[in-house]
């Protein structure tokens, strides 16, 4: 068994004092990381819609949702930018020991890597589902993932609750609704939320988790056809997300920077769709490739 990774001191007090509010503005976030998108390049904080913030990285989306009654980060980005999260949210005016959960979309290294640092740092519980929990509380990548090889060890977590599909985190009257979207990964959960703005316009935020169909060196999608059913089922969940609002676990993949800085369209009820339609249409390709290189047919890289 791999042992645990060694933990950065992270002092929640140090973050908690009330901090001057920024603008949270969309275009600053787009400037600071224009040609930029690596997982661990800091960025600014936004405000993605009402009560809806982006505290990521350049190339890694972690999002802040605040309540009257407490604060819920969902992602934590790779092991080295706890920190940079931490800042973030001291820069929106909010304080680290009001987060009450910790959520994820799914249990690789790069999108959940820093949560035993921010659980340490904020005392938040964490809840997930139930097919991602043996990996956060074990810190090994699961042996039937597609890119179990290739992924990274993470540090353990406590898990305070297990989720099952359709269950909601609520705080503050807010619910945060879970969608079992194994797509990406056999733990991958999309999450759905309302955000109203000071003008009582509410819209669905859907932090869809990724859908693509990446695998390690050698791995053929062809010879798991249970696996094969289950990314089906998650395109086909993605695809019917209540989704006026599309974030997605890497910003570029909903052209999130250039939304926030009115370049784009933020509001988009088919987004969601889109998104899944050009992940499966990807996918059903792979599995075409597969199957020719399987008979002769043409000659395939993986």
């Amino acid at each position: 068994m791999l042992a645990a990774l060694p933990l950065p001191v992270l002092a929640p007090t140090a973050l908690a004092a009330p901090a001057p509010a920024l603008t949270a503005n969309g275009t600053e976030l787009a400037q600071a990381c224009a040609g930029l998108d690596g997982w661990s390049q800091p960025a600014p904080p936004a405000r993605v819609d009402g009560n809806t913030w982006y505290i990521g990285t350049c190339g890694i989306t972690v999002l802040l949702v605040s309540t009257p009654d407490g604060l819920v980060v969902i992602d934590s980005g790779p092991r080295d930018v706890a920190p940079f999260v931490l800042a973030n949210i001291a820069r929106l005016g909010f304080k680290a020991r009001d987060v009450r959960w910790l959520l994820i979309t799914h249990e690789h290294h790069d999108h959940a890597g820093s949560l035993a640092q921010l659980q340490r740092a904020t005392g938040a519980k964490v809840a997930t589902l139930a097919s991602s929990r043996r990996v956060l509380e074990s810190g090994v990548p699961s042996a039937d993932d597609p890119q179990s090889g290739a992924l990274d060890p993470m540090a353990p977590v406590s898990v305070d609750r297990v989720l099952a599909d359709g269950d909601s985190v609520v705080v503050g009257g807010l619910a945060l609704t879970v969608h079992e979207t194994p797509a990406h990964s056999p733990g991958s959960a999309s999450w759905t939320w309302q955000s109203c703005d000071t003008g009582f316009t509410c819209r669905m935020i859907a932090y869809a988790d990724s859908a693509t169909t990446v695998s390690a060196d050698g791995y053929r999608f062809t010879d798991h056809p249970d696996r094969i059913a289950r990314i089906r089922i998650g395109h086909a969940r993605i695809a019917e997300l209540p989704c006026d609002v599309l974030v997605t676990p890497h910003p570029s993949a909903s052209n999130l920077f250039d939304r926030l800085a009115g370049k784009a369209p933020l509001v988009d009820p088919q987004a969601c769709r889109t998104y899944a339609s050009g992940a499966a249409a990807r996918f059903e390709a792979r599995l075409a490739a597969e199957a020719a290189t399987a008979t002769g047919t043409v000659k395939w890289a993986g």
